[in-house]
């Protein structure tokens, strides 16, 4: 589970450690001291099989490299990087003495993530949760009343057009086909190219009949290198190609106003969801719900889902989400008009916007604060990586958005730790020019 521990040379003698070297007084160096790492060595222990194999990257450079990766929305890559040059980055993961080497390659964090799958991430959500508790940022009183909305997480993939996903398709079946050591009679990838070059050429230029022939011609190729796979790997096929397969034959039958359509080939889960907007009429990825509580707007709860479900359908699995994470469970919770008819039977109390008649005084500002997780969903997109997901499959999506939920709660516990500085800032400004005015005054009131 823990990585062996080196012997101290003598060189680290005289060295100076980071806690000396830092100021204290940083927002990450007090959030450091604050979590609890040892809840994540207990909780992710049983992932690890001592005296086996490799051993294990430390614990806590893991999760503190995840925090840090969602809440300053850098990528594997480059937030290795980051950590490379940032001595509170160091500190934060928990090293003594500054670092001139990686810690660790990109590409553990996608096999890390990977280990501890959905269960994992929740831990790590609830342990910023927990820790703005323990410092008395989130009280109780504050998850009494939660806002709750949807939106959509993006997959990371180019817009779907058929005549696209024809020569994505026949790309990869050909591949495939040369790693089985599979002889086709004919690849088409010269007039696969310009076939696709030419339909967006006729597309562009509003030439929708010679478009729409093109794209015919790419449907014609892919569907003659799957008969032609078909009949040759009757018996032996495998795995991997046979997916293959599967996804071109669904490619191939998809009509136009057919439901669960493919708009992927390599992320087939994807879902086309219509939100309304002006500026961008579908989406591709999965939906997604945010609970924050009305006060002070932490994140309490983020799920992703998928098969494009009714808001009002999310509305109980998002509720249970906010009493595991918080231990209390929420008395009200305030939503817009998609979730009318949502049938939630539990002991929370659902509010619908919009709703004129018998309300009072109170209930009409608190509706009116629902509002508030609006901009929220804003800051998760723009500053969080809920924008685009990157992560592979169903699970990749879930991982994504409880890691957006956890990076936007430590960078609401970094601001917490930055207004005192602020404050104290500002005080000793005011002194200052107090002092400069007093100065200023007294000396031309003597002349």
């Amino acid at each position: 589970m823990h990585a062996k521990k080196r012997e101290q040379s003598q060189e680290e003698l005289f060295k100076s450690r980071l806690d000396q070297m830092l100021d204290p007084r940083h927002p990450l160096f007090r959030l450091a001291n604050a979590i609890d790492w040892e809840y994540f060595k207990k909780e992710f222990g049983r992932y690890y099989t001592e005296n086996k194999g490799r051993p294990g990257k430390p614990i806590r450079v893991l999760v503190g490299l995840h925090y840090l990766k969602n809440a300053y929305d850098e990528s594997d890559e480059s937030c290795v990087e980051r950590f490379l040059e940032n001595p509170y980055w160091q500190y934060f993961c928990g090293f003594e003495y500054f670092q001139h080497e990686f810690p660790l390659e990109p590409t553990t964090l996608v096999k890390w993530r990977q280990r501890i799958g959905e269960e994992g991430m929740e831990q790590l959500f609830y342990q910023t949760l927990a820790t703005a508790q323990k410092l008395g940022l989130l009280r109780t009183s504050h998850l009494n009343k939660v806002n709750i909305d949807t939106t959509v997480q993006e997959k990371a993939i180019a817009f779907p057009t058929d005549a696209r996903l024809y020569y994505k398709m026949r790309v990869k079946l050909v591949k495939a086909a040369a790693e089985q050591g599979i002889e086709l009679r004919q690849s088409y990838r010269r007039l696969g190219k310009k076939a696709l070059v030419m339909q967006g050429r006729y597309a562009h230029a509003k030439q929708m009949k010679r478009a729409r022939k093109e794209t015919k011609k790419l449907k014609n190729y892919l569907g003659r290198i799957t008969r032609e796979l078909r009949r040759k790997t009757d018996t032996t096929l495998s795995p991997a190609l046979d997916e293959l397969l599967c996804l071109s034959e669904r490619l191939l039958k998809q009509q136009r106003k057919d439901k669960n359509k493919l708009y992927s080939c390599h992320a087939p889960e994807v879902e086309c969801i219509a939100k309304g907007k002006a500026h961008k009429r579908y989406e591709f990825g999965c939906k997604v719900s945010v609970a924050s509580t009305s006060r002070d707007n932490w994140i309490v709860g983020i799920q992703a889902h998928h098969g494009n479900p009714y808001d009002g359908h999310t509305l109980t699995g998002v509720l249970s989400q906010v009493k595991r994470m918080t231990g209390s469970a929420a008395k009200e919770a305030y939503c817009d008009r998609g979730y009318r008819g949502h049938g939630h039977d539990g002991e929370t109390v659902v509010h619908i916007a919009g709703t004129k008649r018998r309300v009072s005084r109170s209930l009409r500002k608190w509706l009116k604060r629902r509002c508030a997780i609006e901009p929220i969903i804003g800051h998760l997109k723009s500053d969080g990586r809920l924008d685009r997901n990157y992560l592979k499959g169903e699970i990749g999506d879930k991982i994504n958005a409880l890691l957006c939920g956890s990076g936007a709660n430590i960078r609401k516990l970094i601001a917490a730790f930055l207004r005192p500085l602020s404050f104290r800032r500002k005080l000793t400004q005011i002194i200052k020019y107090y002092w400069h005015f007093r100065d200023y005054s007294l000396k031309y009131s003597s002349q």
